[in-house]
């Protein structure tokens, strides 16, 4: 290893990386001759090596980069961006030269964190110090865990992966590798998780302390690997991977299969262990479910749900990533042209999306006597004005948190002007259609979570906050997905779904509910509870194996209010169910995306999957 050497553009794109405390100067590589610096001369060094290991996170997705890097929300049945930006998959021109896994990426990675595995040893300086052991097998522990995890995220995207060997390439090396099985992949990521969490912490404390270090937030400890190994499992588990005969021709070149076409009950209960003993962990070291107390119950599920992206990370956030493009592109891209500074008024909701949100007593809006979508209410409140159509209004509070409909309050800070602390959506309304070329929401609705509500423009004003790639949450829904599976009728079932419910401002489920009746009462919850989050709605109504059912559909028509009609706030020529947009009809190969056309040319052992 000692003659590698790595070139100067790709190794300082790794080394200003926000998720750990080490960053990196200007000029860092500036005396390095001939742009070039050895793999032996960063592992001698510790402030280089701590640089490369903070590199090894810069490839794990920032969620809320949307709309033009993270784009799973506007591919699925919840957004829409297409006045901006609309990914070949919506079109139905996906194809292997258009690929937006990031697969070269996860790949550059993958081998980044084998280099460091085999090199960290050897970094005399770190081994120095008083807790150097220490501190090299729990960098170990973190590269390891990295490479597993970039593993991973890539199999949710491609399905079974091509793995490649645990020791850094060499020229003469073979690279004709054939994908490992589905089952085969999951067995690896697990097994290097489980090898990587006995050098890790448990959690990210201050040295000699039993204090959190705010410093290291996003940096790999045990309650981590528990909660991505609840995520695998539950997955695992699901129908897509789990005796999936409608892929039954998806094979290797040698005719090995590369899902197992038997279903495995058996992986609904190792789910659910895991899921389990994720939330305990989590919890034993303080995790909770953010809540706030407020006058009455419906506002504090409101601030509840609203607050907790700024205020409840460090209460429910399991996994954090610090650097997050939240202010620079969600908020901005996401708040209406009314908000001062002028918004950019386009990650639009799409009409099947707002009408999953329940009425205040839980109800949904088919079996509701107060739901209308053809009287308008006389009386305002914080959350709309009067005049606001009714089809608005009684809805249960993360309704008010997560969507910002026509005569709803501005979620951010409002220009001056009496009509601008509303917000119009109607055509000619103050960030409706006429007038503007693309700043304008289709489907007349447009994301409301994770706005500040200090949050302006021009001066520019933002809260900053991590983003939380993994809450807790997600855990109690994975709980409690898994165990009605594997135990139907168990108590714990319905504990943790009300959990999240009574959190959301809903009345407990009753009691004796049936297993397939629960089934789609936690799948309800995911949508609503999770709605933008992580590509959470993306891969769930893959994994589930119901894309192209009613509901659920991610091709054909997608609804909106009329943005081509209204000239007032309770015009009933916009409150009318119109075509937004359409996208391709749903084709199986859009489970997943194709391996890269560049990979495919390199690897002859390689299958595309089938469709591409």
């Amino acid at each position: 290893m000692k003659n590698i050497k790595i070139k100067l553009l790709v190794f300082t794109a790794l080394c200003c990386v926000a998720l750990l405390p080490m960053s990196c100067k200007k000029g860092f590589f500036d005396a390095v001759p001939d742009n070039l610096v050895t793999v032996d001369g960063v592992f001698q060094n510790r402030a280089q090596t701590e640089r490369w290991l903070a590199g090894l996170y810069s490839s794990i997705p920032d969620p809320w980069d949307m709309p033009y890097n993270y784009i799973n929300s506007i591919t699925a049945d919840e957004m829409d961006a297409s006045n901006w930006t609309n990914p070949p998959i919506n079109s139905g021109a996906l194809n292997a030269d258009q690929n937006s896994s990031g697969m070269n990426a996860f790949y550059e990675k993958i081998r980044l964190c084998t280099i460091f595995l085999e090199n960290i040893d050897r970094n005399e300086e770190i081994k120095a110090l008083v807790n150097g052991a220490d501190l090299i097998k729990q960098y170990k522990g973190e590269a390891q865990f990295l490479r597993a995890y970039y593993y991973w995220i890539f199999m949710k995207q491609v399905g079974p992966v091509v793995i490649a060997p645990l020791k850094s390439a060499s020229p003469e090396d073979n690279f004709q590798i054939p994908r490992s099985s589905w089952d085969e992949s999951v067995a690896f990521v697990l097994a290097q998780m489980t090898e990587a969490e006995k050098n890790l912490p448990l959690n990210n404390y201050i040295n000699g302390t039993a204090d959190l270090d705010i410093t290291k937030a996003g940096r790999i400890n045990k309650i981590i690997v528990a909660a991505v190994k609840s995520q695998i499992l539950l997955y695992h588990a699901s129908p897509l991977f789990n005796g999936n005969t409608e892929l039954s021709d998806f094979k290797n070149l040698d005719g090995k299969q590369l899902f197992n076409q038997t279903y495995d009950a058996t992986r609904w209960k190792a789910a659910a262990d895991a899921a389990k003993a994720a939330i305990d962990l989590a919890e034993a070291n303080g995790k909770a479910i953010y809540k706030v107390s407020s006058t009455t119950p419906f506002k504090a599920a409101f601030l509840s749900c609203r607050d907790l992206f700024w205020s409840g990370w460090k209460t429910e956030g399991v996994w954090l990533r610090s650097s997050t493009s939240i202010s620079g592109s969600w908020e901005s891209s996401a708040v209406p042209r009314s908000t001062q500074g002028t918004g950019y008024n386009g990650l639009a909701v799409v009409q099947g999306l707002v009408d999953d949100f329940r009425m205040a007593d839980g109800s949904n809006i088919n079996e509701s006597a107060v739901y209308k979508e053809n009287t308008y209410t006389n009386t305002g409140n914080e959350y709309y004005v009067a005049g606001t159509n009714t089809m608005y209004t009684n809805r249960e509070p993360r309704f008010y948190a997560d969507v910002t409909f026509n005569g709803a309050v501005n979620p951010a800070v409002a220009k001056t002007g009496a009509n601008n602390a509303r917000v119009e959506f109607f055509n000619t309304g103050t960030s409706g259609k006429a007038g503007v070329p693309r700043d304008w929401p289709k489907t007349g609705y447009t994301v409301r979570k994770n706005i500040h509500p200090t949050f302006s423009m021009n001066p520019y004003v933002t809260v900053a906050r991590p983003a939380m790639l993994i809450r807790l949450a997600e855990l109690y829904l994975n709980y409690a997905e898994a165990l009605n599976e594997s135990d139907p009728g168990h108590p714990d079932v319905l504990k943790y779904l009300n959990l999240i419910r009574n959190r959301g401002g809903l009345p407990d489920l009753a009691t004796g509910i049936n297993q397939a009746d629960l089934r789609k009462q936690i799948r309800l919850e995911r949508r609503i509870e999770l709605c933008y989050e992580g590509g959470n709605r993306y891969y769930d109504v893959r994994r589930w194996k119901i894309p192209n059912l009613p509901g659920s559909n991610q091709g054909g028509a997608f609804y909106g209010m009329n943005m081509d009609a209204g000239t007032s706030l309770s015009d009933p020529s916009f409150h009318v169910r119109t075509v937004a947009f359409t996208r391709a009809s749903w084709q199986r190969r859009f489970y997943f995306l194709p391996y890269g056309q560049n990979e495919m040319d390199r690897n002859k052992q390689l299958v595309q999957f089938p469709g591409y």
